[in-house]
């Protein structure tokens, strides 16, 4: 079975719905492992985001079970410290200059783009998905690109954008893709290609490092895995376990594609900008770019997802658990769109309430 890891990013917030910098006594408060390699937290490149990782797992149970650890541990902590831990892609207020964490890289971020960075408070939610090697991985990305602006628009939850309403169901996505490494990754031919290419970027001066290469979809430097990093922050942990399951179901059904010799799905660049805008711009509300080439109603096309990752989710034994949740995602609606109407109907007031009410709010 596929293993996988999960991190999610958080904001603190104060009683008005604005950022706080508080990161550094919450995460001491929270009792967890310090922020160092490997470890539970970590700092993010704001003084007031702090993000989780969950140790490597097996089922999506084990997974479930350390992010609601992880946010009541951080939510009590934050409460004592006369703030609310919030997961959402975009808070609802925002600071003109928030606080930048005191580490090297991130200094130098604020130096070369102050204004993307003073404007980076942005949180997401990454799943990592183990891969038997670096090759097999890139053969994976190629596979599941067509894939990951579904994923954008299943994972909205960023609509609003300093109290104000975006148009957007996933404005954090707008707000990343304006780095000049963005967005849905390129075809590569190969790992040597990936690391070729990679190597140019860096030389080109455009990015400091490889965590700088911002692709929705990459390979992992640190761990055997290849990331997906498309989804915004989730409101609540059913929502990031079902994520997982499709991330690792897009996996396991592309290892088995390759392995069978099945033509890599051609998309153009520019249409595939095109459905992740696009995905953005509507969440499920809308139409969906299909992997197969045309648009469709946002409902067939998330069930043309479940229909693809069916045989893999199958053999993890996923696949009850997973087809529930995404029926119940496609019943409620995206956290973007409970967003806006929590705000329509209650005002700031109403949508603090929704963003912290609870560190994981009922299914």
């Amino acid at each position: 079975m596929l293993t996988i890891g999960v991190e999610e990013e958080y904001v603190l917030l104060d009683s008005a719905g604005m950022p706080v910098p508080r990161a550094d006594p919450v995460m001491a408060e929270a009792g967890l492992e310090p922020s160092v390699e490997g470890a539970e937290l970590q700092h993010e490149l704001l003084q007031c985001q702090i993000e989780v990782a969950t140790p490597v797992c097996t089922q999506l149970a084990e997974a479930a079970g350390h992010l609601l650890r992880l946010r009541r541990a951080l939510g009590q902590a934050a409460e004592d410290h006369d703030c609310r831990l919030a997961s959402c892609g975009t808070p609802p207020r925002n600071p003109r200059s928030p606080d930048v964490t005191d580490a090297p890289r991130y200094r130098d971020l604020s130096v070369r783009a102050p204004q993307l960075v003073a404007e980076q408070l942005v949180c997401g939610t990454h799943v990592h998905v183990a891969v038997p090697s670096r090759d097999v991985g890139v053969a994976v990305l190629n596979r599941i690109r067509p894939w990951l602006p579904v994923l954008v628009a299943m994972a909205a939850n960023s609509p609003l954008w300093n109290g104000r309403e975006t148009g957007f169901a996933s404005w954090r996505t707008v707000v990343f893709g304006r780095w000049p490494v963005s967005g849905p990754p390129p075809l590569f031919a190969d790992a040597a290609d990936y690391d070729r290419r990679a190597r140019d970027l860096l030389a080109a001066g455009v990015a400091r490092d490889t965590g700088q290469l911002y692709w929705q979809a990459r390979l992992s430097d640190r761990y055997p895995t290849i990331e997906v990093r498309c989804a915004d922050a989730q409101l609540c942990v059913h929502d990031t376990v079902m994520l997982a399951g499709l991330v690792r179901g897009l996996v396991g059904r592309a290892i088995a594609d390759h392995d069978a010799g099945r033509p890599v799905p051609h998309w153009p660049p520019e249409l595939i900008q095109a459905a992740n805008w696009h995905a953005a711009r509507y969440g499920l509300t809308h139409t969906l770019l299909s992997p197969h080439g045309s648009s469709r109603p946002a409902r067939a096309v998330v069930r043309e997802l479940l229909d693809h990752t069916a045989p893999a989710l199958e053999r993890s034994g996923d696949l009850r658990e997973v087809g529930c949740l995404v029926e119940r995602l496609l019943e409620r609606g995206t956290a973007a769109e409970r967003q806006l109407r929590a705000h329509r109907e209650g005002g700031l007031a109403g949508l603090l309430e929704l963003l912290t009410a609870d560190a994981d709010p009922a299914p």
